[in-house]
């Protein structure tokens, strides 16, 4: 764990969190940057709702991608950066407006190719799980 990277300069109040975590809703509930792990929520308004009344799909995928994301660059280390490669979404059920728990994790990590899951809940049921797989590159 690096103090000096990107995640923790932001988590730190030293540089500004990414527009999109932002307007996702994001907060960061607890963070393991040794073990990769990551609790975050997400606030969904009415601007993410489809014509069914339910979160959009590409919404959820956003808050996964931005769940198993920071678990991975809690991880990295000053001037690495791990832009997402792959990104396989399965929605569970309809998510409503209001809060989302993210859980997201680091599940192998190799040299440069690392491997992510997590997954989504709202009042207790999963919503989406994802998995992912991402680059680590120098800036």
């Amino acid at each position: 764990m690096d103090k000096n990277a990107f995640f923790w300069l932001v988590q730190d109040g030293h540089l500004p969190p990414p527009k999109a975590a932002e307007t996702l809703g994001i907060k960061i509930l607890n963070v393991d940057g040794s073990q990769g792990v990551i609790e975050v929520s997400f606030e969904a308004t009415a601007a993410f709702t489809n014509p069914a009344g339910n979160v959009q799909g590409g919404f959820l995928a956003a808050m996964l991608d931005d769940t198993m994301g920071p678990a991975l660059a809690a991880t990295l280390k000053e001037g690495e950066f791990a832009p997402t490669l792959n990104l396989n979404v399965n929605f569970h059920t309809p998510a409503r407006i209001g809060t989302l728990i993210g859980r997201g994790r680091v599940d192998r990590r190799g040299g440069q190719v690392c491997f992510l899951s997590g997954e989504l809940e709202q009042d207790g049921r999963v919503i989406a799980t994802a998995t992912a797989t991402a680059l680590v590159r120098k800036l």
